[in-house]
Parts: structure tokens; sequence; C-alpha cells
């Protein structure tokens, strides 16, 4: 039942890249169906990482470029939320901003997408493997050093195109992003996440809001899915720790198993020669998601993490 704390209508705030206005929608879709009556607008934005995308993103500032145009929304007024892919979401929010929910999770894993070749094994040496993120591109230099890792930025479908125009023999995509445009189908092979560590977050949807804005908050309580957010936020403090960002090569991946909860994290050179993996468990979700961080965190520094960062490029 809605309550006086409630507004009676929003705006969400989210770039215009198909896959982002799918999570607008579904958000749309979820509120609406929460409250019925409730008005809903979008509003899409192009950020300066969607300007950008002939570059790098470790070379030009990191993921936070996608939200910082969203954020500006809401600080202005202009919008009431901003939703996000949570690999996406810088470590710090700026002061003033918060995390009103994170929902539940779509399968988290890398997903291999080609059109010749039905595994990462079966590619032959010196085959182009196109990949958007450091991270995934350690860990395939680290499992698989006879292919040629090269940089492959767009959204989906111009990455997908790209594949088809044979300018590469595979693609890493996150499957959630691939299943959320139905090219579930495009997926050869899901990575195995103790092979292909996920980043922080991915797979989750997050939405952003003022701290301020107890109205909203009080509106977004029935989205919040306890279990993901547990995991999340374990693997943001893994990345909080060691810096993560686009500039370091560092996955994390919380999961519940068995009744416990299982985290495997990695911190790598680019060129996957050094690497610091972790392996950590909580027997319940009871305890404190940093606690279980930290497990994983001083197993990396005692690893030499604290080194392999120390010898990266430093962030632009």
């Amino acid at each position: 039942m809605r309550t006086m704390s409630v507004p009676d209508a929003v705006t969400i705030a989210t770039r215009e890249s198909a896959l982002a206005m799918w999570q607008a929608h579904h958000v749309r879709d979820r509120l609406c169906a929460l409250y019925p009556g409730l008005e809903v607008r979008i509003l899409g934005m192009t950020t300066e990482g969607d300007r950008r995308l002939g570059s790098s993103l470790a070379k030009i500032g990191g993921k936070g470029l996608f939200v910082k145009e969203l954020e500006g929304a809401l600080a202005q007024g202009h919008a009431d939320l901003a939703v996000h892919s949570m690999k996406d979401v810088p470590m710090h929010l700026p002061d003033g901003f918060m995390l009103g929910a994170i929902l539940e999770r779509e399968d988290p894993r890398d997903a291999f997408v080609s059109n010749r070749y039905r595994a990462l094994a079966e590619l032959p040496p010196g085959a182009r493997v196109g990949t958007s993120s450091l991270r995934r591109e350690s860990q395939l230099r680290a499992h698989h050093p006879r292919l040629d890792v090269q940089p492959l930025r767009g959204n989906v479908n111009t990455r997908l195109r790209k594949l088809d125009q044979g300018e590469y023999d595979g693609i890493i995509l996150a499957a959630a992003g691939l299943r959320r445009l139905e090219f579930g189908a495009r997926i050869t092979a899901l990575l195995e996440a103790t092979m292909s560590i996920p980043a922080a977050g991915q797979g989750a949807l997050g939405i952003e809001c003022l701290s301020a804005r107890a109205d909203v908050h009080a509106l977004l309580r029935p989205l919040v899915h306890d279990a993901t957010s547990w995991c999340v936020q374990a693997e943001r403090a893994v990345s909080r720790a060691l810096a993560g960002s686009c500039v370091v090569p560092l996955g994390a991946h919380a999961r519940f198993e068995g009744g416990a909860v299982e985290l495997d994290a990695f911190v790598a050179s680019p060129d996957g020669r050094r690497m610091a993996r972790a392996h950590a468990r909580a027997p319940d979700m009871a305890g404190d998601p940093q606690a279980l961080a930290e497990q994983a965190v001083q197993q990396l520094i005692t690893q030499g993490a604290r080194e392999i960062l120390a010898d990266l490029p430093s962030a632009p």
C-alpha cells in the first residue's frame, strides 16, 4: 500500500544505450507493478563515457565516466533516480549520494562469443579475442597466453557486429547484458567464475539517489534483494580496499553455496604474468560483508597484491 512518504511521480536518469534503456525500463516496470498509479518518466542522457567510445576506458578515466552526468541530473533535480550496472559504479560515491537499492542479480559470468569456435580452448595460437576490460584481458593472458587479446569498445550491438565482420575470432562480454538484450542465443560458452572472476557487482543493477530523499528511499525499499546486496557489498569492499578501477585488473565474486558465502578475488598485472588470488568464506549472511572482504584482501596482500598495484600505470 502506498504511503504519504512515497512520491507520486519519479524520473529515472539513464544512459541512452540499448542495455541502459532496458535497465531503466525494467526498474520502471518493477516500480509501476509495486505502486499502481505511480508516474515514472525516463530521462535518457549521453555521458562522457558514451561520447568517447573510441578510447580505452582505462586511458580516459574509468567507468565513472558513465555515471557523472546522471549524478548531475540528480543533484540538479532533473531526475529522482539513476539506474546503473553495478560494475560501472565507482567504489566511492560523491557526498550526498547513495545506493537506494541493489536488485537481484542476473548471471554474473563472462560469456565467450564466437562464430567459428566453441570454446576459448579451441582457438588457435594468434587468434584475435576482443574485450573491453583489463580485468578480462589479464585473465585471458594468464590462462591463454597464445591468444592475441585486443581492445573492443562500443555497445553490445557494435561489439557483436565487429565480431560478425571478422575483426575478431571471438569476443568476451558479460552474460547478463547479452541475455537482457535477448542475445542469449549468441553465447557460445560461459566462462566459469572461478577462472574468469567477474567484476565487483557484475550482473546486478543498482539505483542511485540523493541521500536526503527519504521519500525515494521508501519507494525503493521493496526492490532491495538482500542476498545480492550482501554479496555486492563484499565484492565492492575488496575493490575499494585495493583501489579497484578500470586501470586495475581486479575481480571479486561472492555467491551463496550450501548456505555459506564463498568469495573469490584476484589482482593481476595487465599481461597476466603476475597474479594474486584469494578465496574466503563466511558461514552465513549474518555477519558483515566487510569482514569477509577483509579476509580476501589480506590473502591478496600476502601474495603480493600491493606490489602488483604499485607497478601499474597511474590512472589519468
